[in-house]
């Protein structure tokens, strides 16, 4: 299993980089995690729209879900279109994103598959668990299971039990990590911080803690830092074109 990690940033994308988005492959199939701001141009770099196999949407903030737009109309408005490709994602969370453009023009591009958090979905060659976990939208985090190896994403999360239940002896956790160390008051109970981030792992047993989310101008080395605080194992931040193998 790999990761390509398209963008990382939270709220809005900083120059040369873009929002979440992460490109899991196995077995030669593509999985899309998220495609948040100006993570489509990552993922041209890689791989073309129609080699995507699949995509899985954690919520419906535009940070992680905007180019799915441009992604479905590099699909849809070719002269040669593929076969619709399946988009998971939890009811209502694409309402707005699809609603950019004229009804039906892309609903050729793709084949919606909604699900509720707490669902187990098989994706390619993926097994995925998926959990509700808390954010001002409903946010699904998701586990995938594919040759012995294990992945857990969370979306954006507030500190949750769920998110360590998610994570237990995985691989690789790739976790919110909004704040340093402290939440503002106003959103504790909705995003997290790296130190979070870092203790969560550590409860969970993960083999490997990758940060994600960081607000535009936070201290990369800062984040880590904080999150060592709490997890002695290995720790990185997203950032674009960064490839992790899964092992």
């Amino acid at each position: 299993m790999r990761l390509t990690v398209l963008g990382g940033c939270g709220v809005w994308p900083e120059a040369g980089q873009a929002c979440s988005g992460f490109l899991v492959e196995e077995a030669g199939f593509r999985l899309l995690l998220d495609l948040g701001y100006a993570t489509l141009p990552r993922l041209l770099a890689h791989v073309t729209a129609d080699q995507v196999d699949a995509v899985f949407i954690s919520h419906g903030h535009p940070d992680h879900c905007a180019d799915l737009n441009p992604f479905l109309r590099a699909r849809a408005l070719r002269d040669d279109p593929p076969s619709p490709v399946p988009v998971y994602a939890l009811p209502g969370a694409l309402d707005a994103v699809l609603a950019l453009d004229r009804p039906g023009m892309l609903d050729a591009a793709y084949v919606p598959h909604e699900f509720t958090a707490g669902d187990a979905l098989d994706i390619g060659p993926f097994r995925a668990e998926t959990r509700l976990l808390p954010h001002w939208v409903p946010n699904a985090g998701i586990r995938l299971t594919a040759g012995g190896r294990v992945l857990a994403y969370t979306g954006d999360t507030g500190p949750s039990p769920d998110v360590v239940a998610l994570a237990r002896d995985a691989d690789l956790l790739v976790a919110e990590a909004t704040y340093l160390r402290e939440v503002p008051e106003d959103s504790r109970d909705h995003q997290s911080s790296a130190r979070q981030a870092g203790r969560q792992a550590d409860a969970a047993g993960t083999r490997r803690l990758l940060l994600t989310h960081l607000r535009p101008g936070t201290d990369q080395a800062a984040a880590r830092a904080a999150a060592a605080e709490e997890y002695a194992g290995e720790i990185a931040v997203a950032t674009a074109d960064l490839v992790v193998d899964v092992a």
